[in-house]
Formats: C-alpha cells, structure tokens, sequence
C-alpha cells in the first residue's frame, strides 16, 4: 500500500478514556449505597447523614427504577411498596450525585479551562465550587420532592424527571449528558433574563416549518400520494410520470435505490445526475437532466416539473424524518409525487391543507396474494427452493449464511446488501433473477424491503430481531410488512421480456430459518402498524447559527443545541428528531477554531461515533478547516490505511478485528469524499480518496467470502440475540409514561428556571450575584451560512458485525460517553 499511495500512515491512537461510560464496576464493587428502609432525611441532615451500605449494583437500580415507573402506569400491576422505591430513588440520589463529581472533574478546574467557564458566567475557582455546591443541593432538594411529596412528573419536578429517564433510557452515559446539561443551564440562570429568553423563545419557535422555504410556498404545487402495501405498483407509477416529465427528481431512502433509478434513466438515454453523500455525477453533454438522489440531497433551489418522494412513511423516523420533511415541504416542483403506506395518508392530508396544496391520494391493491406459511425451515438449508431469498441483518451473517447454502445445496447464492459498489449489486441481482443459471437463491440485508427490484418467491427471515447501532430490538410491524412483502411478482422480467401478459402472478410466501421467529412474523401480517401522526423534525442551520449568535463567545455549541432543543415550541404535527448524534459530534470538534457555519457542516456528518478510529478522524478533519490546513488524504495519519498492506488473519478472533478495521477505514474515506463536496478547496484528494474506496470494498468483500458457516454457532447466535430483543424490548415498555406526563418544554412563564422546580431556585439565584460575575461580554454575530445539506444515509444495520453485536451493545454508551468528557481533558493537554 505504501508503493501504491507513496505515504506511510500510522496506526491508529487509542480512544480518548472518558468518563461517561456505562458503568460496570469490578466484583466486588465498592460499597456506594443504603438499602435500609428508614424515614427520608431531613433538609438539614441530608447534607450529613450516616447510612448502612451494602454491595450494590447499578443494572439493579435501573431495572428497579423501570420497574417502579411501570407499576405506576399500569392499572392491571400492583404498586410496589413506597419503601421500595424510595430506596431505590435514594440510591439513585447517591449515584446521580457521585456521577456529578466525575463529571466537574472530567470538566475541569477553573484555571485549567478558564475560556469554557467564564462563557457560563464563572470568573473564578471559587465561584465554581460555590455554584457546584448549590447544584448539589439542588439536586437534593428534587430528590427530597421525589421522595417525601411522591413528585416525579414532568410538571412538578422537571430536574428528577429528566435524569430519571435519562437513565433508564441510557444508563450512565445518559445520565451523564443530561446532568451536564442541567448543570450548564443552572449556572447560565442568571444570564436568562426575561428579555433574553424572549428572545431564544422567538427563534426556537418551530411551528411554522413551511415558512422555511419561501420560494416553494410561492408555487401552487399539486400533491400526488401513492400509498398501498408492497408490490402494489405505486412506485412503478409514480415514476411513469417522472419519466413523461422534462425535468424531475427522485428522491429515494438508499444509496441502492438511487442509483437503480439513475441507471434506469441512462438506459433509457435520458440524461440523469447522480447524487448521493459521497458521490456526485453531473451529465457533461447536456444543460437540463434529471436527479437521482438520496432524500438528504434532494436539491431543494431546483425548479422541476416532477419530483417523486419513495418510502414517505420514514418521515416519521426519529433519526432521519427530519429529511423526508424538508424534501416534502421544500422541494420546488410542478407535481410530487409521494410513495409509501397507507397510514401516513391522515398526516399528508393534514399538512397540504395546512400549506394550501391540493392533495390527491391513489390507492393500490398488491397485485399477488402474499401468505405466512405454517412451518419455518427448522434452521436446514436442505427445505430451502429455487428463487428463496434470506434475510439478515448484517454484512457478516450475509456472508456465513451464503456460505452455509453453498456448502449444504451445492447450488450458487447471490447476495444484496447496502454497502456493494452498484456495479456488483446489479450483476448479482441479474444472477439470481435470471431463471436459466445455477444462482437458485439469495441472501440480503433488509435494503431488499425498499423496493429493490428482485423476483423473490419466498422471503426467508433468518432472524425476527436486529442490531439498530444501539442495541438490539424486535423487528416492527412495518418493516417485518416490507420486508416480507417483496416475495412474489407480479411478472417477471422474463415474461415482460416475451411479452407475456396472460400469465398469472406468482404468490408470495413468507417464513422464517427457526419456529421461535415465525409467530412474531405471522403477528405482523395480522396486526395493522399503528398510525402516523407527526413529521420529524430538525432545526436548519440557519436557525441553529442565529440561536447560537444570542449565547455569549465560547459558549460550547453541544449546550446551544441542548438549549434549542428543550426550548423548541413545535406544532402537534411535528416531532423533534434526535439530537444526540449532533450534541456528541459538537463536543467532539469544539476544541477547533471553527465559525459556527462550519459547525453546523459538521453536525450532520455521515460518522459511526462508537468507533474511536472515526472519531479521531473527524477530529482531524475538523482541525485542517480550521487551519485551513492541507486536506492531502495522505496527510492524515488518523486514516487506517496501513491495514491494506496486512493479510488476513489465520486466527478468527484477529479476523473479526481486521475487518472491523476495514469497515472503519470504508466509513473514514466516506467521510473524506462527504467533506470533499461541501470543502472543494480543503479537502482535494478526491479521485485518490475513491481508489483507496474502491480497494477496501475489494478487500472487504475478499475477507467476507473467506467466513465459514458452523450450524451450532449460528443457533446459539440466535438464541442469544433474541434472549436481548426479548430484554431491549422490556425495557422500553411505557418508558415515558402516559401521553398527558409529555408536556411541551416550551411555557414561557418559565422558561430561564427549570419547569417545575421553581421552588427549588428560591433565594439561590441572588446569593450568588455580585461574588466574582461580571458582565456578559454581549453576543457573537452569527456568520452568514447556507443551508446545509443532510448526512447521507450510510447503508443500514446491515453493515454492522453480528458476531460483535454482544460487545457492541456492551460498550455502545461507553462509547458514545468517551468523547464529550474526556475530550474536554485531551483539548487542554
């Protein structure tokens, strides 16, 4: 690699040690907590009590903390007895109170980080430790409301609520984030007087998303809704009419999609660009052209006379809505065209007419019949028939199963998934569609439930439950519906090619490789998913630099975002998205001289933040704008590009590393080429950056078709991440409590105090005022900025390692935890 490149690159630096982690203490764990059942304290003893201690460990306060919460909701479970969750609430009060203290210190001393404190209103050590003890005692006091007055809503005692389910949702890194936040906006108390949260209210009023494209609103569009169950023909129609436009866009939810609608263009010798996230191809001999693009790309300043909107229902994605929200409400066409299920038909209804837009909705029925069979294979591939396809949710598993098939049939298998180069995803589809070669079956990722085009006869779910990055979860109904929806066809490609049209359909048939995963399936297909009602939501960049001009310089934007984010007033039509991902990259990049516009470049990175070789990659990144430095590829040592050079492992625990180590460096250069469009003249390596691309995917797919398949190991992988599903899934059960407890974060008599815990701010405020603050240095003014384009969508769930999905899911929110706190140590050193 070094001849072919001409640079040495060095290995990769370890992760950052934070403090944020998911806490698992070494056996046996240090004596932190009472379970004495005795009368709560009083104000005055709780500063100084003395308390039996026992070994205790942290997973079993959060369960019980669930637990207690669920009884609550629930009319048929018993209360449990309020002895019992006082103690685990004083418990949790003793661990919230001792992850505060690993959180100053991962912070830092005053003379050690002077510039962050004093954007928060902190002129000295001593002020510090004053304020540090007042939030101590505030905290207190929400736990004395929680404990001896039974207040643990939102409405009554927002402090207790917001760390409560910060960590039952996450655990300890959540817990850390949100008492970071909650810390940080007590000591900016005093900088939020009336006029100020006047003025944050004004703009973090997100009601009115339409407004946000005035040039839009200015057409008179025609809204055309394709809705129907799979294989229906609502696609195919909509992009009939894409096809008899002059100029169009579609807009599709994959990479795989995209540019299957792209080459369907050029075949038909319509000139057509292709964008995606990490990739632009604009027509050379031509000055009009369609647009093929992933939904984050749609090109929103494009007048058009079509545009095609697929898999619309995503809208209502927490993670990724916020995009097929502004492709809806901004892109500037004659007719949309909007693809998708029938339940989100209320909610596009809702907002044409709140925009004055004339809705027309065509239904579909699927064209074949489609049933769940009886039996499942029973884990053989000998029950596996000629046009099977399997279903797995990761690259890894795809490729053992296609071994295992091969191996057990001794007939080919083709495979799908979202990371293949396109060239290579066509010809295998070509294979196995083909009805007069060896290539019998199939095995691909869930990409295959967004409307890829193969002639499936029977869909085959390996597993009822995936790894979302997160953890691991049940399939929904939707996707179980989509996924399972693509077996059958109406006609194949051979039929339409004789043009035969008396043919009958073929039925679909559904099932799963083991019996404990088909009852869950066949549920699905009786069970009708639940309606859509809100769009997600994301605040623009133009909206997030204006906010961020009203805080006073230096004032990390991971709190400006935190802050927008509680104060954020949106309509019942609307849902903020997730804003985590965002929060941790700000904190990742904060110690770089960047504008606020760069910022906001960088919030929607395409970056996998639980691997620490991504993340100082970003660093670096972040660092050469900010210097303006030399964006060479080969000037970034952080780019693993040293694991080309090395052969594949003999040992199969070095060989699960090793590709891991592809994967990052695959996701690295996607970054690179993401950051190669938005900085032209940063970041020039462009045409090395796709080589280097195209020969990790070479040897990727080189490792891949090495893996062997043992029986036994994928049975007990079965069983053990369902056992994990079955556990994610209890969890989550009426986490948040009823809808009532969900109150909007927005009443202005209260904004500036924490809702619901004024009584504990009586007389804390002035006792601090005069002892060292000065006054505000006024406000930055925000740098104009365009709006910034999406993160494109990185291919899915599939490209995560199943067989390190145990350990991913372990080390996740440690992870995630790392970067925020210990990289707030590593920018002082």
């Amino acid at each position: 690699m070094k001849s072919l490149l001409g640079a040495a690159c060095k290995n990769p630096k370890h992760a950052v040690p934070g403090l944020t982690g998911r806490w698992r203490p070494p056996w046996p764990t240090v004596a932190w907590f009472s379970t004495t059942p005795v009368s709560h304290r009083s104000k005055k003893s709780s500063k100084s009590r003395s308390r039996s201690v026992q070994l205790f460990d942290p997973r079993t306060l959060r369960t019980g903390m669930q637990r207690d919460q669920d009884d609550s909701l629930s009319k048929d479970l018993p209360r449990r007895p309020d002895h019992v969750v006082k103690r685990h609430y004083r418990n949790f009060h003793d661990f919230t109170l001792n992850h505060f203290g690993k959180l100053v210190k991962s912070l830092g001393a005053f003379p050690h980080n002077q510039e962050e404190w004093r954007s928060f209103g902190v002129n000295s050590q001593l002020q510090l430790d004053h304020e540090i003890s007042l939030f101590k005692s505030t905290l207190t006091k929400a736990f004395d409301l929680a404990i001896e007055a039974g207040k643990t809503s939102r409405a009554e005692n927002r402090t207790f609520w917001s760390l409560r389910n910060a960590f039952i949702r996450s655990d300890a890194a959540g817990l850390l984030r949100e008492l970071k936040y909650t810390f940080q906006t007590f000591l900016m108390r005093s900088r939020f007087p009336k006029a100020v949260n006047e003025l944050h209210m004004a703009i973090s009023d997100l009601r009115f998303p339409y407004e946000w494209y005035p040039a839009t609103r200015m057409m008179q569009r025609t809204i055309h809704l394709h809705v129907g169950p799979t294989n229906s023909g609502k696609t195919y129609n909509a992009l009939k009419a894409l096809e008899n436009a002059r100029t169009g866009v579609y807009a599709g939810p994959l990479r795989l999609l995209a540019h299957e609608t792209f080459s369907r263009f050029l075949a038909k010798r319509r000139p057509c660009a292709l964008i995606t996230g990490e990739e632009l191809r604009i027509p050379a001999d031509s000055d009009t052209w369609f647009h093929s693009c992933t939904v984050e790309m749609t090109p929103l300043n494009t007048r058009v006379d079509v545009a095609v909107i697929d898999e619309i229902q995503m809208i209502n994605s927490d993670d990724r809505g916020w995009a097929w929200t502004q492709a809806f409400l901004g892109v500037q066409a004659k007719e949309v065209h909007l693809c998708g299920e029938e339940r989100v038909v209320p909610l596009i209804q809702g907002l044409c007419a709140r925009i004055g837009e004339k809705c027309i909705v065509h239904r579909y029925e699927r064209l074949n019949p489609l049933s769940v069979m009886d039996e499942s294979l029973k884990g053989k591939f000998k029950n596996l028939r000629k046009g099977d396809a399997v279903v797995a949710f990761s690259r890894v598993n795809i490729h053992q199963i296609k071994k295992g098939i091969e191996e057990k049939t001794g007939r080919r298998c083709a495979v799908v998934y979202g990371s293949l180069p396109p060239e290579t995803r066509a010809s295998q589809a070509a294979l196995f569609n083909d009805p007069d070669n060896d290539y019998d079956f199939l095995v691909a990722s869930d990409a295959i439930g967004m409307g890829l085009n193969l002639e499936i006869k029977r869909v085959i779910f390996d597993a009822s439950y995936k790894f979302d990055g997160v953890g691991i979860r049940q399939l929904t109904i939707p996707e179980i519906r989509q996924i399972g929806g693509r077996a059958g066809r109406f006609r194949t490609a051979a039929q339409e090619a004789k043009g035969d049209t008396t043919a009958a359909p073929s039925a679909g048939l559904v099932t799963a490789m083991e019996d404990e995963d088909l009852e869950p399936i066949r549920e699905a297909f009786t069970k009708n998913p639940p309606p859509i009602t809100t769009a997600g939501l994301f605040p623009p960049s133009t909206v997030i630099e204006r906010f961020h001009s009203l805080f006073p310089p230096r004032t990390p934007t991971s709190f400006v975002l935190a802050r927008l984010r509680e104060l954020s007033r949106l309509s019942p039509r609307f849902h903020m998205c997730d804003f985590t991902d965002a929060m941790e990259i700000a904190e990742i990049i904060k110690p770089y001289e960047l504008s606020v516009a760069d910022r906001c470049v960088f919030l929607s990175a395409p970056v996998v933040l639980r691997d620490p070789r991504q993340v100082m990659a970003l660093e670096a990144f972040a660092k050469c704008v900010a210097q303006l430095g030399s964006g060479n590829l080969l000037d970034f040592a952080e780019i693993d590009l040293e694991v080309l050079d090395e052969p594949t492992p003999a040992h199969p625990s070095q060989q699960t590393q090793h590709l891991h180590r592809l994967e990052s460096l695959h996701h690295t250069i996607t970054l690179y080429l993401w950051l190669s469009y938005r900085y032209q003249g940063v970041f020039q390596s462009q045409a090395l950056a796709f080589k280097v691309k195209e020969m990790v995917e070479t040897k990727i797919s080189e490792h891949l078709e090495q893996l062997t398949f043992v029986p036994d190991v994928q049975r007990h992988r079965r069983q053990r991440m369902r056992r994990l599903a079955a556990m994610t899934e209890e969890k989550e059960r009426n986490l948040l409590g009823p809808e009532d407890e969900e109150l909007p974060p927005h009443h202005e008599e209260q904004v500036g105090v924490f809702e619901g815990d004024e009584e504990l701010f009586e007389g804390e405020v002035d006792e601090v005022e005069g002892e060292g603050m000065e006054e505000g240095e006024g406000v930055e003014e925000g740098e104009g900025m365009e709006e910034g384009e999406g993160v494109e969508e990185g291919g899915g769930a599939e490209e995560v390692e199943v067989e390190s999905e145990v350990e991913v899911e372990s080390e996740v929110e440690q992870r995630k935890g790392k970067k925020s706190e210990g990289l707030a140590e590593a920018s002082k050193e």
